[in-house]
């Protein structure tokens, strides 16, 4: 370990607040904290959030997502590795001319056999590639001379270039010798040469990681001189960290830290639209045999009752105060297809209750629940112990729904239970989340029907709408992005008018940064990608870290 690295990883706890710079100013070290040690953090292998932040850092993509998140045609999109990019007259080939100055760490041009390698090591089976099911639309990549790579797709959509920048090249030279399915386990995955804005520089698994700037990056030097992060897995003691001074981001503060950040001065805090949102899935089949309709939830009358009969924005309060919002439909604010003028099912309990009575369910229990020929109008909650909102959602769903004469049993069960239970459509309702990209792909997993091959494979309630699905078929095979929002937001408008869950929250996250760094805008689904943009402010007091590392 180098001499600047013991005194910076070896005495965090001492480089608070309090100490002042020492030595020749720098562009500053940003230590962030985490509860997620970054294991793996290679393109095609990372699987957590922590291991796509330093994935990342360590390499650069063909092209990114500009900052409205339009994931539709190529508008905003920005040069990476490819500084330019054209398309075949059928739009089913999309040719990339690589930088000429974008070499990997070890000082080897980027060529177009790298990109070619980066879509074999996430088509690789042995490697488990996350990232190989949000490619299917490409049928291969070729080399058509070192500068250009071609991308061949199955068919034309909005998302092609979105989803070719979803391949990071990788290193030929390094990797085409390694055996199928052995880039976990090679010594190349525990010391990358990457590609992006920072190089590997030390790491302890488990405890820290420290990344520094590539001084003659293609696309500049970036501003802070390392990126370190310090895993804490008690969420408490990370946060603790920054509070004394010892790291200077947390990503994502529970609501009561919130309110405690208040106490600490250097702490600014960074609110952002989240990517996460909370549901209540209702089961359009029978649990006891998911080929038969469900004998109350098929009926949408009863689907739309059960909605009036809750006070969403109430509840949202009740958990979160205002760091959510109530949710609008299968989709969060930052996406560009949102639709946010889109007109819920409102909280109306008369007119729930008169649709109740009109579906024969008129009796009553003594303690209230309606009955109909004698039978009490009961259902089951799934609902995930590990997640503590969604358990105190579905206790506020249960009073809520009792007024209203419903009777709401909450089963409670760990994780792998939970799973095997939704998945196998054991419930009446469930109450299930899903974090979302730019993309809108998801929708045809998470809510399209059976019916069409490869959709529906995560739509545990059985949800089935023909125009839902025609509708998000259409959108994404448009090339045009303004057809493609339009038919997506037709498509929320379907499914929220026809009660397929009961739209609950999407959180407002909320980061703790120190106040010493000037930032560039947030952004919400990968604040990390504007780190090398950071700079010190001058008028800030430094911190002894923020010197510039004498050796490498």
């Amino acid at each position: 370990m180098t001499r600047w690295l013991r005194s910076l990883l070896l005495a965090l706890p001492l480089l608070t607040a309090c100490d002042r710079l020492r030595g020749p100013a720098g562009g500053g070290t940003v230590i962030v904290s985490t509860a997620a040690d970054p294991d793996p953090f290679l393109p095609p292998t990372r699987t957590s959030v922590t291991g796509r932040m330093v994935s990342e850092l360590l390499f650069d993509p063909l092209v990114e997502i500009g900052a409205d998140l339009n994931p539709f045609g190529e508008a905003g999109f920005v040069p990476r590795l490819a500084a330019s990019w054209w398309w075949s007259p059928d739009s089913l080939a999309l040719t990339f001319t690589l930088d000429p100055d974008a070499r990997w760490h070890d000082g080897t041009p980027v060529t177009a056999r790298d990109v070619v390698t980066g879509l074999s090591l996430i088509r690789d089976p042995a490697n488990g590639s996350p990232v190989a099911g949000e490619i299917v639309d490409i049928d291969s990549i070729v080399a058509v001379d070192d500068r250009s790579a071609r991308v061949h797709f199955h068919e034309r959509s909005a998302e092609q270039l979105y989803t070719a920048s979803l391949v990071y090249p990788m290193p030929a030279h390094l990797l085409d010798s390694l055996p199928a399915g052995g880039l976990a386990t090679s010594a190349y995955a525990q010391r990358p040469v990457g590609s992006g804005p920072y190089r590997l520089v030390e790491r302890e698994p488990k405890v820290r990681l420290v990344l520094g700037a590539v001084e003659d990056h293609y696309r500049g030097r970036p501003g802070p001189d390392r990126i370190a992060l310090t895993i804490a897995p008690d969420p408490a003691t990370g946060i603790a960290k920054v509070w004394a001074g010892e790291a200077d981001v947390w990503e994502l503060l529970p609501p009561p830290d919130v309110t405690a950040a208040t106490a600490y001065p250097q702490v600014r805090l960074v609110p952002s639209n989240g990517w996460d949102y909370t549901f209540i899935a209702f089961n359009f089949r029978a649990p006891t045999d998911t080929t038969a309709a469900h004998p109350l939830l098929a009926d949408p009358a009863m689907r739309v009752a059960l909605t009036q009969a809750l006070d969403r924005a109430g509840l949202v309060r009740a958990l979160f105060d205002s760091l959510a919002h109530p949710l609008l439909g299968p989709f969060v604010r930052a996406q560009f297809t949102a639709d946010t003028t889109i007109a819920p099912i409102p909280f109306d309990t008369l007119t729930a209750a008169r649709a109740l009575d009109s579906l024969g369910w008129t009796g009553r229990t003594r303690d209230g629940i309606r009955l109909r020929d004698g039978r009490p109008l009961r259902l089951r909650a799934l609902v995930p112990a590990p997640s503590a909102n969604r358990v105190r959602a579905a206790v506020l769903v249960q009073e809520q729904w009792r007024r209203a004469g419903v009777d709401l049993v909450i089963d409670k069960r760990e994780a792998q239970a939970f799973g095997t239970a939704r998945d196998g459509g054991d419930f009446d309702v469930v109450f299930g989340g899903w974090g979302t990209t730019p993309s809108v792909r998801g929708l045809r997993s998470t809510w399209g029907s059976g019916a069409r091959p490869g959709w529906g494979r995560q739509n545990s309630g059985r949800y089935a709408n023909a125009a839902f699905d025609s509708l998000v078929a259409e959108g994404l095979a448009n090339a045009d992005p303004v057809v493609t929002r339009d038919r997506i937001r037709a498509a929320y408008r379907v499914i929220v008018a026809d009660a397929a869950a009961v739209w609950l929250y999407e959180p407002v996250p909320v980061a703790a940064v120190h106040r010493r760094f000037l930032l560039p805008t947030w952004r919400p689904e990968a604040w990390w990608r504007t780190l090398p943009s950071w700079r010190l402010d001058p008028e800030a007091p430094a911190l002894a870290r923020d010197a510039r590392p004498t050796d490498p």
